[in-house]
């Protein structure tokens, strides 16, 4: 076994008075696996390091990580940053007529690797002090598969083409608008077919600056499939996508892999499942070292990532496996309303908002689905007083704790200290730490400055404080958002796991299927014009809500037979058309 050791930039020795230092045993034997350089920080020597955790204990600051690796990966090192930092393991290869998708947690290397495979990043094979040159890179990878490609993108022959992760900046990096920067890329279609095929046409003339996160995505898919390439890279195209437009990217990312080679980097597993052929898993540790698995079946590959557990190298990356329910949930709730809304309406000039008749429970948490502005957060902000309904009435004098669709960083000050500034008593708790703090690892935030967060983890915090107030009902808006598989499949069953045990209630807007799978008892649909009009109907039973929603979506699901999981079946199959035909588009 070799050792991998990660310092993190919270490593603060003034302040800890050099404590990984001193309690390190091998220091007693007159050998120093921790030595302090020029700058006051300390560096790990990897060869002396024999595991044994001391020091990772007694950093106050969490600041470092000693991580066991396999020995057979020795031969494999792609990239690595610098001593102690992050390290890479094995790369995929795309293929021609197939999408091969990438599945694993956020930091661990997925965007590295399709930098590589682009060209735009060289990888150093574990030498960062003198990086290779091509050449040297080629003769390393010489007589493999990932050699004749990575030569090919070297001479010119392969021209690759990006959708980057972060659609968000794009407003930053470039000015105007939608139609100059479409009007530069018409290569494979033309800007009017592109505004089409994308749903642009009514943004064409809007500067980036002033479109929502969906349109942006849409405009960087768009941007991306009319270039000229050899092979497209997609990291992650659908986020900030409702369930409509996801499975519509979906669709063009396959008709485009007919004759093109595709790699998709996806956190949502049903469109994953619906998309790629076949997908290479990414296990490791988060900011510290990523390995790169052999190509699956994309069957086969989401159940192991289920699982947490890869049968041929016999590693577990996951203390438990995530499991689905594989019946549909019960139909009659006996418990008391605890909030009820009748006829709310909601008029802003250009978009107006007609809610029917509805109330939560006690205990129940409610899913809210539909396609992106048809008013769900709108209806949100109402039951939570952000806003006013123009006519109706909400029933029921409850205590509201709300999660908001878009975070701020706006705090200085660490995460710790924003904690304790809003509930200490609860955040400090046992039941909270062992419910709430320990699985969403949150304890390993406590000393980042907020202002440094990534999305992933501010959303992480935003979730962990609504959960700290007291309040009757909890409303979250969009909580997978930045999240990974992982994280997501553990937010949901944090959510429902914290209403079940404190008999409170919960509404989750959200656009992940199977968050919605796991974390719902019942589910409200919403339906409309998106951007002009919307309608909420429910809550239903998940049976009733989930046949609502899909068949407007029209898509059916069926569970795999080894983990339960929700999978989209095939346009037009057996499968599919048997399903419709009875009515049956998620509980078969």
């Amino acid at each position: 076994m070799r050792i991998a050791a990660v310092l993190a930039d919270r490593c603060q020795p003034k302040k800890c008075n050099k404590e990984c230092e001193r309690f390190c045993p091998l220091n007693r034997t007159g050998a120093q696996c921790i030595v302090f350089g020029e700058k006051g920080k300390p560096v790990i020597s990897e060869t002396l390091c024999q595991g044994c955790g001391i020091c990772t204990n007694k950093c106050q600051f969490k600041a470092v990580k000693i991580i066991g690796l396999a020995d057979e990966l020795k031969e494999d090192i792609i990239h690595r940053y610098g001593e102690n930092a992050f390290r890479l393991y094995r790369l995929p290869v795309p293929k021609k007529g197939f999408v091969t998708g990438i599945l694993g947690p956020n930091g661990i290397g997925k965007s590295t690797a399709i930098r590589m495979l682009s060209g735009t990043e060289i990888p150093n094979l574990g030498d960062y002090t003198v990086p290779p040159s091509k050449e040297k890179v080629l003769e390393h990878f010489a007589g493999t598969e990932l050699h004749d490609y990575l030569k090919n993108v070297y001479d010119g022959k392969i021209k690759t083409c990006i959708k980057p992760q972060y659609v968000d900046k794009l407003p930053q990096s470039v000015k105007g608008v939608v139609r100059d920067l479409l009007s530069k890329v018409q290569e494979r279609m033309s800007l009017e077919e592109a505004a089409e095929m994308f749903e642009l046409t009514d943004i064409l003339d809007r500067e980036l600056d002033k479109l929502s996160g969906g349109e942006l995505q849409r405009l960087a898919m768009a941007a991306t499939v009319m270039k000229e390439a050899d092979v497209y890279y997609f990291d992650e195209p659908t986020s900030y996508l409702d369930i409509y437009q996801r499975v519509k990217m979906a669709r063009i990312i396959k008709d485009l892999s007919a004759d093109k080679q595709v790699m998709v980097i996806e956190h949502d597993l049903a469109i994953l499942d619906f998309l790629a052929d076949n997908v290479h898993l990414v296990y490791g540790s988060e900011g510290a070292y990523g390995v790169f698995t052999l190509a699956r079946q994309v069957r086969t590959a989401i159940n192991a990532y289920l699982d947490g557990y890869l049968p041929e190298e016999n590693i577990r990356f996951r203390e438990r496996p995530i499991e689905f329910e594989a019946s549909p949930p019960r139909e009659e709730w006996q418990t008391p309303d605890i909030i009820s809304f009748c006829d709310l309406e909601k008029n802003f000039g250009g978009f107006s908002l007609k809610i029917s008749g509805g109330s939560v429970r006690a205990g129940e948490s409610v899913g809210i689905v539909g396609p992106n502005a048809t008013g769900k957060t709108t209806f949100v902000k109402m039951l939570a007083g952000v806003i006013d309904a123009d006519s109706g009435s909400i029933d029921g004098k409850v205590k509201v704790s709300y999660k908001p669709q878009y975070i701020s960083a706006d705090f200085d000050g660490t995460v710790q200290d924003l904690l304790y500034s809003k509930n200490y008593d609860t955040i400090s708790s046992g039941f909270f730490s062992g419910e709430v703090i320990e699985p969403l690892g949150i304890k390993y935030l406590l000393d980042k400055k907020v202002s440094k967060l990534s999305g992933g983890e501010l959303q992480r915090v935003a979730i962990t404080m609504c959960l700290s107030n007291d309040a009757d009902i909890y409303l979250f808006d969009e909580p997978s958002a930045y999240l990974d598989s992982n994280q997501r499949m553990i937010a949901s069953k944090t959510i429902r796991r914290m209403m079940e045990k404190s008999g409170r209630s919960a509404m989750i807007v959200d656009h992940d299927v199977y968050f919605i799978d796991m974390v719902s008892d019942s589910l409200m649909v919403f339906g409309g014009s998106p951007g002009h009009s919307g309608a909420g109907n429910g809550p239903y039973d998940m049976r009733e809500g989930m046949n609502r929603f899909l068949s407007a979506v029209d898509i059916t699901f069926r569970r795999d037979a080894d983990t339960h999981r929700p999978r989209i079946n095939k346009p037009d199959s057996r499968l599919d058309r048997e399903q419709k035909s009875s009515g049956e588009y998620y509980y078969s």
